[in-house]
C-alpha cells in the first residue's frame, strides 16, 4: 500500500486562467509608436516643402534675372550702318508733291502742309515696283499727315519723327514690319529712308 502511495505522481497545483494566458501587450506601447511615426513623417515633409522652395525661388529668380539681362542686352544692340560703296549711287523713288489740311486744336486757325517726298530705295527694280503701289503710298501719307497738329510738325524733332512714320508705315505695307519699339535695331526693308525736299507748314 505504501509502495502504491509513493508511485503515484504528486498532483500538480491548477493554473488560474489569468496565469495561463499570455500576457498581452500595453496599449500604451502602439500609441506611442504611432505618435513617433506620424510626427517623423511630418517633419520629412517639412524639410521637403522647404527644399522645393528654395530651389524654385533660385531658379526662379535667376531666369527673370536671365530674362532682364537678356532684355538690356537687346535694347543696346547697335547697328553698324552700311559701308557706302561710292560705285552704286542709292536709288530714290520721288513722289508727286503732298498738299493736306493739318488737324487742328481747339481754338487754333487751319494750317496745311505742303511737301516734296522722295523715298530712297533698295535698288531700281524697287523703285519700278513702287509705281504698281502708289495709290496706297500716297493714300497712307496723306493719313499720316493730316492727322497731325502743325505744332507736332514745326520743329526738326516733329518731321524726323514724320518721316520715320511714313517709313514703318510704307514697309509693313510692303510686307517688312518695323522692329520693337524699345530696339535700337533697325529693320531693313525695300524703304530705306523718307527724305523731305520740301516742308512747308502754312
Amino acid at each position: 500500500m505504501a509502495q502504491q502511495a509513493a508511485t503515484k505522481t504528486p498532483a500538480k497545483p491548477e493554473t488560474t486562467a489569468a496565469e495561463a494566458a499570455p500576457p498581452k501587450p500595453r496599449r500604451g506601447g502602439k500609441v506611442l509608436l504611432i505618435i513617433v511615426l506620424i510626427l517623423v513623417t511630418v517633419l520629412l515633409l517639412a524639410v521637403l516643402g522647404i527644399s522645393a522652395l528654395l530651389l524654385l525661388r533660385k531658379s526662379g529668380g535667376n531666369s527673370g534675372h536671365d530674362a532682364a539681362a537678356e532684355l538690356a542686352a537687346a535694347q543696346q544692340v547697335v547697328v553698324q550702318p552700311p559701308t557706302v560703296d561710292l560705285t552704286k549711287p542709292p536709288v530714290f523713288a520721288p513722289l508727286d508733291p503732298f498738299t493736306v489740311n493739318l488737324r487742328s486744336a481747339e481754338g487754333e486757325d487751319s494750317h496745311y502742309l505742303q511737301a516734296v517726298i522722295a523715298l530712297r530705295v533698295a535698288d531700281q527694280a524697287t523703285a519700278e515696283a513702287l509705281k504698281g503701289w502708289m495709290p496706297e503710298i500716297r493714300h497712307r501719307i496723306n493719313m499720316l499727315m493730316s492727322a497731325k497738329l502743325a505744332s507736332e510738325v514745326q520743329d526738326i524733332k516733329g518731321r524726323e519723327a514724320l518721316a520715320q512714320e511714313i517709313h514703318d508705315q510704307l514697309n509693313t505695307l510692303l510686307g517688312v514690319p518695323p522692329p520693337p519699339p524699345d530696339t535700337q535695331s533697325l529693320a531693313v526693308g525695300p524703304i530705306r529712308a523718307v527724305l523731305f525736299s520740301s516742308f512747308i507748314v502754312q
